[in-house]
């Protein structure tokens, strides 16, 4: 079928004649990528020379692809008999907390012997946010404003003080992300960690789409293309030499996660330990949906098979249909922390293009298709194609899903304000540490409107009652707490 995404330009990669060019792409209805080749400059014909010399092989499985996506949208309905998945529940919902405490030790021995590894998925900037710089550097911490890279790398450096062994950090960037990243990683001296255990590897891209199929040229000498989504992963992995790291170092299970996320339990020892007595390939973490209209996936059986169907492409029956005591049928929720084994990511990147389809998601993107169009539409005016990671879940021999609740583990920055915003992520960031200090014995005083725990030295109320701090002052800068206007809604 061809490569499943298109790969990052080498500089010096010979360039096709732009007269051959030309005719392969108007062979595919593609010819008006050339319509201002006369008004630019030697460089600006360069830079497109190059980047249509790569999309050209692919085109034809791009326009393939691009045809399935869109007539996806909205399809959930059309996949095949679907029924709610099945999950390992919580405690509060029937799960049994001898089996939590034996998935633990379980995970913990995983971790113990070194046969973890960690990959963070950080290729989306902060634009949204009103960020200049990739969205793994956004300032976070409710107090000190320590951005989303340091307070994970607290994370991993109390997860690797806890199991004795080093654990190597996977980030993938993007063409956009790649290096601001790598200056960032640089400039903080790896946040502190080893840098033999940071690895840092780039995703491919994707070409964007016009509504009547045609490629958007975001300005005269350049197609518009966006990173291929977090299933490129899969593809990245591999191609990025990260898969050999892995097995050098004796890591057969990958964490993965999302860099917007916070809450994240790093590494967790019930989830790996789940996963290992399932046998699965493959496992994920589900919350409880209680608002039908909740932008995440939802994991259901699919024709028989554990499948994620995304939010765009599930269809409003299913979504909002209700069982008899008021919940909803399909309640969990994909929130994007899986494991895989180091086998299984290998197989699915040898066979990513053909098992894991694109999505197209309508968008509102930069176009020049025309002389009289030199600006950004002013509401959607194409897709942008990306391929999605639990995409991979049916092609699991054995799968695992666990329950987890949403307030613990779940708070992701995805908007400037209201929901999902920096605000109400430090806000439940200051009530998961406020809940560890008091079960702690270690109140915060009257007026606190900031607390901020070092992940390093505290990753949960366990160790903060374990540390035995008399007081707040002697845990020193390992929590920090404020009590002045922050103009923060904490």
């Amino acid at each position: 079928m061809g490569a499943a995404s298109i790969v990052l330009a080498d500089p010096k990669a010979e360039t096709l004649d732009i007269e051959v060019l030309r005719q392969r792409f108007e062979a595919h209805g593609q010819g008006h990528v050339f319509e201002f080749w006369d008004q630019l400059g030697p460089e600006a014909r360069d830079a497109l020379a190059r980047q249509a010399t790569r999309l050209v092989a692919s085109l034809p499985l791009l326009i393939e692809q691009r045809q399935a996506a869109v007539e996806g949208l909205g399809a959930g309905s059309e996949l095949g008999p679907i029924t709610p998945g099945e999950a390992i529940p919580l405690p509060e919902h029937g799960g049994d907390l001898a089996r939590v405490d034996a998935a633990r030790r379980r995970g913990l021995d995983l971790l113990g012997a070194g046969r973890v590894g960690l990959c963070v998925v950080a290729g989306g900037q902060g634009t949204r946010l009103g960020f200049d710089g990739p969205k793994g550097a956004f300032p976070v911490g409710p107090v000190s404003e320590r951005s989303l890279f340091a307070l994970q790398a607290q994370k991993i450096r109390g997860l690797c003080r806890r199991s004795g062994h080093s654990i190597p950090w996977y980030i993938m960037t993007s063409e956009a992300t790649d290096e601001a990243t790598r200056a960032i990683f640089d400039a903080e001296a790896c946040f502190g960690l080893a840098p033999e255990s940071v690895r840092i590897f780039t995703q491919g891209m994707l070409p964007a789409w016009d509504f009547q199929g045609r490629l958007i040229l975001e300005n005269p000498h350049r197609i518009a293309e966006s990173p291929d989504g977090h299933g490129g992963t899969l593809m990245a992995l591999d191609n990025s030499g990260i898969l050999a790291d892995m097995e050098a170092r004796g890591v057969d299970r990958l964490f993965y996660y999302q860099v917007d996320n916070p809450m994240i339990c790093l590494g967790d020892p019930v989830f790996l330990g789940f996963h290992e007595e399932a046998q699965a390939e493959m496992s994920c973490k589900v919350i409880r949906k209680i608002d039908p209209d909740e932008k995440v996936g939802v994991l259901a059986q699919v024709a028989g098979s554990p499948s994620v169907i995304e939010y765009t492409e599930f269809s409003a029956e299913l979504r909002e249909a209700r069982d008899p005591d008021g919940g909803l049928v399909h309640w969990a929720g994909n929130i994007g922390i899986h494991v895989f084994n180091l086998d299984f990511l290998r197989r699915m990147a040898r066979e990513s293009a053909r098992l894991l389809p694109v999505h197209a998601s309508p968008k509102r993107i930069q176009s020049m298709n025309s002389q009289s169009n030199l600006r950004a539409s002013d509401g959607a005016n194409g897709y942008k194609l990306e391929r999605f990671v639990f995409d991979a879940l049916p092609w699991a021999k054995r799968t695992c899903v666990v329950e987890v609740r949403a307030t613990e583990e779940f708070s992701p920055i995805k908007n400037a304000t209201g929901k999902d915003s920096p605000e109400s992520c430090r806000t439940e960031l200051v009530g998961c540490y406020r809940t560890w200090l008091e079960a702690a014995g270690m109140a915060p005083p009257p007026g606190t409107n900031g607390i901020e725990i070092d992940h390093s030295v505290i990753d949960s109320a366990e160790e903060a009652a374990e540390k035995g701090f008399a007081n707040l002052a002697d845990a020193g800068e390992a929590i920090l707490i404020s009590t002045r206007p922050t103009g923060r809604e904490i």
